[in-house]
């Protein structure tokens, strides 16, 4: 797999206890073309003193903020407030637990366009994965992936 299409979940703890060795690997991981998320974001510390000093390219909108689109105005402007944030510090953003159309219409018009959950898929074995990850893999020179499909 591509070191590019692999993108490791780190949670805010992670940052805030960080020693220099794992900011030293978070470091190395980042020039090997590996993108680091936050996951959970907005459920912890998140400070943005973190988020610029270390490696991350995006952040994932914890569930319980997505739960609440489309019925709770608070969860809303809570959104709105991360979409803000991430988009001036350049991250990408990604919901997460988004169940449902609802959702990723007020997703959407946040300007959050990566998603997952059950809409799309419930969590399958890795060897699922692998399958579904072949079955859609394209080689970027427009050729076949091993599957045979272009």
């Amino acid at each position: 797999m591509p070191t590019g299409a692999v993108v490791l979940e780190i949670t805010e703890s992670v940052m805030i206890d960080a020693s220099s060795v794992t900011d030293q690997v978070l470091f190395d991981l980042r020039r090997l073309g590996v993108k680091i998320v936050v996951d959970d974001f907005g459920t912890g510390f998140s400070a943005l003193g973190y988020l610029r000093r270390h490696p991350v390219t995006g952040v994932k909108i914890d569930r319980s903020f997505v739960d609440g689109l489309g019925t709770d105005d608070e969860d809303e402007e809570i959104v709105r407030a991360v979409v803000a944030m991430s988009t001036a510090l350049k991250l990408t953003i990604v919901a997460e637990g988004v169940e449902s159309p609802a959702q990723q219409d007020v997703l959407a018009a946040l300007g959050v366009t990566v998603g997952q959950g059950h809409l799309w898929s419930a969590p399958v074995p890795a060897d699922q994965f692998t399958e579904r990850w072949l079955a859609l893999a394209v080689i970027p020179d427009g050729g076949q992936d091993a599957a045979g499909s272009s």
